[in-house]
């Protein structure tokens, strides 16, 4: 008989039991039923034996009125889904091991009712249609383990290809403005780059600064191509050195051909504590300041230290000459040379560099008399105006225009040569007039920038905001010089005074 699969339904446990005891009730009733129409005919081998197995039949489970089973929403049992499995043998309780022989009346075959479904724990032998396609809840799909998600700390970020150390020098240069001869650069760029550098704080009216430029220039002759930077720190002294106008013509005509650049903030300048021009500061290839001078001299010395550091710096210096020069010679007589003179109250404290009015009140015209030289002397690093002159913050200045050269400024010096620095108004020029001792200068006597009219006087043509070499004596010696201009504009910043046997 064919059965058609119907839904499976799940059966209590209890009731399968009353169903199994039902069955053995039944099948028991057919035994003793094919007894009792035996015995009315001749015993049989196999009608014996059959009353004993119907005794030995296992008795129902001992509780014949079950206690209900939670139903089947409380408690469901897992219900298959797919097509219900062929009927298990192996599932019912075992039948007695007696099995009667064959009677009249068989044992009828099993109806679909009878036989209970299969127990969670059966395992049924797998048929083509028995095995259900798996279902998402019942065998999810595993996530692909062999590419697992990326996160941030499985692939760093490479870092960048390391650059080597970086030098940092003792100073700094800050704050430049206007740059010559050069694109702005700093000391840690030169050095990174495998140069040394030497630092030149000067300014271009300075004469104890021009004196240095000729070693400036042989060293960066012999040397840029060896690794040497010079960079000079043009740091202003006065405000008409402020002007980059100003700095590119100096440099122009004092034959500059190295980076020079303004500090007219003097960032730099107080970066490196400097107070002094010129000064010099020689970094090696560590960044370490090796060498510093202040003022003028010592030339060979710091040659020196330029070939050692550049040779510490993997610069091959070898076939190069070393100078040899360390001073410039002075007179021996120079110990007791006149000091730099000022003529603006700015650089003149104290009443030591002009007569007593010129203290009495700053920036105003006085009447001013000179002493008489004939019963009086003057004094030693003192100044002296005679006519109407007005004082100035940088400058004393001559505040009216005279057509004899009545008004004067006079000193006494001691010294060999004497520069004067002078300042211009802009297209603007004057003569200043040069006596030495009470007479014009000789051509011997006369400084790189006097000139001579056709009477034999002695005179400057200023044209240009700077210093003027005026005298240059043979020998070091003491003097009276009177300088005189019958300009309103001419004023005196500065006066510097030398005393070496080659002059300036």
């Amino acid at each position: 008989m064919t059965l058609t699969p119907q839904p499976v339904r799940q059966i209590p446990l209890m009731a399968r039991r009353s169903l199994l005891v039902g069955l053995a009730a039944l099948v028991t009733a057919l035994l003793l039923a094919g007894c009792d129409d035996a015995d009315e005919g001749a015993p049989t081998p196999a009608a014996t034996a059959t009353p004993t197995a119907v005794v030995a039949t296992p008795t129902p489970e001992p509780t014949p009125t079950p206690t209900p089973e939670p139903t089947p929403t409380a408690t469901p049992e897992p219900t298959p889904t797919a097509t219900p499995e062929p009927t298990p043998t192996a599932t019912p309780e075992p039948t007695p091991t007696a099995t009667p022989e064959p009677t009249p009346t068989p044992t009828p075959e099993p109806t679909p009712t009878a036989t209970p479904e299969p127990t969670p724990t059966a395992t049924p032998d797998p048929t083509p249609t028995a095995t259900p396609e798996p279902t998402p809840t019942a065998t999810p799909a595993p996530p692909p383990p062999a590419t697992p998600e990326p996160r941030p700390t499985a692939t760093p970020t490479p870092e960048p290809t390391p650059e080597g150390p970086r030098i940092v020098p003792e100073y700094e240069v800050v704050g430049l403005g206007m740059w010559f001869n050069s694109e702005p650069f700093t000391i840690q760029e030169q050095l990174e780059a495998g140069n040394v550098v030497l630092i030149d704080f000067w300014t271009y009216s300075c004469i104890n600064c021009v004196r240095t430029l000729p070693f400036l220039r042989d060293w960066h002759e012999k040397y840029a191509d060896r690794g040497l930077v010079i960079l000079g720190v043009h740091r202003p002294e006065f405000a008409f050195e402020e002007s980059a106008e100003n700095v590119a013509a100096a440099i122009e005509r004092l034959d500059v051909p190295w980076p020079v650049a303004q500090d007219n903030d003097s960032r730099t300048w107080r970066a490196f504590n400097n107070r002094w021009w010129p000064s010099k500061f020689l970094f090696d290839k560590t960044g370490k300041v090796v060498w510093a001078n202040i003022g003028e001299g010592r030339y060979a010395e710091t040659e020196r230290a330029i070939r050692k550091a550049l040779t510490e710096a993997g610069h091959d210096v070898s076939d190069i000459q070393a100078g040899t020069i360390s001073n410039v010679a002075r007179d021996p007589r120079a110990s007791n040379r006149t000091r730099e003179l000022y003529g603006g109250y700015w650089r003149s404290g104290g009443v030591y560099a002009a007569q007593e009015e010129y203290y009495l009140e700053f920036d105003r015209e006085v009447l001013y008399e000179d002493i008489d030289t004939t019963t009086d002397e003057r004094e030693d690093d003192k100044w002296y105006v005679h006519g109407l002159w007005r004082n100035e913050r940088e400058a004393i200045v001559h505040a009216r225009e005279t057509e004899n050269l009545e008004d004067y400024f006079a000193f006494l010096f001691r010294a060999s040569s004497v520069n004067v620095v002078l300042e211009p108004p802009a297209g603007e020029s004057y003569d200043v007039y040069i006596r030495i001792d009470g007479r014009p200068l000789t051509p011997e006597e006369a400084g790189g920038d006097v000139k001579f009219d056709e009477a034999g006087n002695s005179f400057i043509h200023v044209n240009e905001p700077r210093h003027y070499a005026i005298v240059e004596l043979p020998d070091f010696g003491e003097h009276e010089l009177q300088l005189a201009s019958n300009s309103d504009k001419f004023g005196i910043f500065a006066l510097t005074f030398g005393s070496y046997l080659e002059g300036a």
